[in-house]
């Protein structure tokens, strides 16, 4: 029996999901009150959510001075006694609201009262809806770093489009999409508008569009033992040291042609166009740098064809490069045998690491280090 139920708790519950499906960074996309889990850990993991979808989200559950477009607190508990009494049955009514062009179809009201009886008994549903009743993740919107889509029908009857439009102005850089229908659920309707926006958002191309490739060296840093030392340091000289070593990434990045695709957690994800050695000659000096701040950098490169996804890249090369960099020693420039294979003969040095099976990659991938 669940006996108390929190945001904190559901953010955990979906970085579980997400382990257990193998996943190191997705796409999240949120409807109606998953919009303030999907917020916080936006703001809070972006080393785990790579891109932001809300549709008919919000960014608190009851009226404030300044959000006063939401139900009152005693509005929404009187709703969510009124829910309880019939959670799990077919309400005719319910629909009517969510899928107002399918209420009359008994199909979609009785799938709804399953998903009802299988996501949660009544005692539990009660539990998480008087948790829910007066929830604000207003102070993680401005925190929020990863590419967000924002997306709302303004028509519907469940959500007033002010959550939304609320979203939008509050969350750095994001896009907002208004959309035609009546209709709250995301699946009912024209849902391949959402599908469409969806789509081009993540892909940079909508309606099954070829997405564009080139020949890149993705190159991932990450910092070893961050954690550690950020709890050695404190916080105020662990940032101060972060802001210089990302200065000096960024300076040996422009030097050798790289182009900073976006930061990871506490490392960087940068391509380069071209012959690999550029890159690998920036990973030594990124390296060096990183010494001389007292900092121990782990660095991985693989060099494929990427998908270009507008600013992002995207692929299987990328993932390979990811994989490469989680196998590097701590100070070890590790890179794939297709990285090796092109600057052979040339005047960088290297040691053979031997094959290793690459998590989610067919086959095993012989792997070089780079020796400075």
């Amino acid at each position: 029996m669940l006996e108390a139920y929190t945001l904190e708790q559901e953010a955990q519950d979906a970085l579980a999901v997400l382990d257990a499906a193998g996943s190191e960074r997705a796409a999240l996309f949120t409807y109606s009150l998953g919009g303030l889990v999907g917020a916080r850990l936006a703001a809070d993991r972006p080393d785990r959510i790579g891109a932001l979808v809300m549709y008919a989200s919000m960014a608190r559950t009851s009226w404030a001075p300044d959000y006063d477009w939401a139900m009152t607190r005693e509005e929404r508990e009187a709703l969510t006694e009124g829910n309880f009494a019939t959670w799990g049955e077919v309400n005719g009514e319910a629909m009517a609201r969510f899928a107002p062009s399918m209420s009359d179809d008994p199909a979609l009201a009785a799938w709804f009262a399953r998903l009802q009886r299988l996501a949660a008994s009544p005692g539990e549903a009660r539990t998480i809806f008087k948790a829910m009743v007066d929830l604000d993740v207003r102070d993680a919107l401005p925190l929020i770093r990863v590419p967000t889509l924002v997306m709302h029908r303004p028509r519907e009857l469940v959500w007033d489009v002010r959550h939304s439009r609320y979203l939008a102005k509050h969350i750095p850089g994001a896009r907002y999409v208004e959309l035609e229908g009546i209709d709250s659920f995301p699946f009912v309707g024209d849902s391949d508008a959402i599908i469409e926006e969806v789509e081009e958002f993540l892909t940079g191309v909508r309606g099954g569009g070829v997405l564009a490739r080139d020949l890149l060296t993705v190159m991932f840093t990450d910092i070893v033992d961050a954690t550690a030392r950020a709890a050695e340091l404190g916080d105020g000289r662990w940032r101060d040291l972060l802001a210089h070593h990302d200065r000096d990434v960024r300076e040996e990045l422009s030097r050798f042609g790289g182009r900073e695709v976006k930061t990871v957690g506490d490392g960087f994800l940068a391509t380069f166009a071209g012959p690999p050695s550029g890159a690998l000659r920036c990973a030594l000096a990124i390296t060096a740098a990183a010494r001389e701040l007292g900092v121990t950098l782990r660095v991985g490169m693989h060099t494929g064809e990427c998908e270009l996804i507008g600013q992002d890249v995207g692929g299987m090369a990328v993932h390979i490069a990811s994989r490469v960099c989680g196998l590097a020693g701590a100070g070890e420039v590790l890179v794939s045998g297709t990285v090796f294979g092109t600057v052979v003969g040339g005047p960088l040095q290297f040691e053979d690491r031997g094959a290793h099976q690459l998590k989610g990659v067919p086959g095993r991938w012989p792997l070089f280090a780079l020796v400075g």
